[in-house]
């Protein structure tokens, strides 16, 4: 129940960023290329949501297995060895949060303590940075599930996008909801005006 609420909530703030930077983005070309004016903070801003979108995404598109992966030649192996491999890629890329959550607290920590503002907006820096940190902690809190998983056996490995066998199903669908051509119709298509004239 509680997963249930949380998903809702996780896709809500990214739905909310996407549409922020959008309205924002096109507001401001509207403003500059119609009125040929513009508000200095609006670019700023969508810089910092197009951050906060891209680092809470990362987390959330490693659940719904939206991230695109080379497993051709993992998929040869058989499921254990393939459960075996994805766990060392797991701790691999919990060593990167790792190191990327260590290198964002001192930096956010550093920005704190100097004090710096945003240029454009009165809000101080390192809040508006705190994605680095809490991006990476999601994304790390993600990789424990998913190496959790690994372990029990509820999974072999990582959910990834196929983009081939979508776009597979993608052009059998498409063939399937064209019409069907009649003989004759094909038949003449098939016959080019220079292979008439041979």
């Amino acid at each position: 129940m509680i997963r249930h609420y949380l998903a809702i909530v996780e896709a809500a703030i990214i739905r909310l960023l996407l549409v922020g930077m959008t309205l924002l983005v096109f507001l401001e070309v509207i403003l500059r290329f119609v009125f040929n004016t513009g508000w200095l903070w609006m670019e700023e801003v969508t810089l910092y949501l197009g951050a906060w979108f891209v680092l809470f995404g990362v987390s959330y598109g490693l659940k719904v297995g939206a991230h695109i992966g080379v497993d051709a030649l993992v998929r040869l192996f058989p499921s254990e060895v393939r459960r075996w491999i994805s766990v060392f890629a797991v701790l691999g890329c919990l060593f990167y949060c790792g190191v990327l959550l260590y290198g964002s607290w001192i930096y956010l920590g550093k920005l704190k303590l100097i004090g710096l503002t945003m240029e454009d907006v009165p809000l101080p820096k390192w809040q508006a940075m705190s994605i680095l940190f809490g991006g990476f902690v999601l994304l790390a809190l993600r990789l424990m599930s998913l190496l959790w998983m690994l372990f029990s056996r509820q999974v072999d490995g990582f959910e990834l996008l196929d983009e081939a066998e979508e776009s597979l199903a993608l052009a059998q669908e498409e063939t399937k909801s064209t019409p069907k051509e009649s003989p004759e119709v094909r038949m003449s298509s098939d016959v080019s005006p220079i292979g008439s004239k041979l």
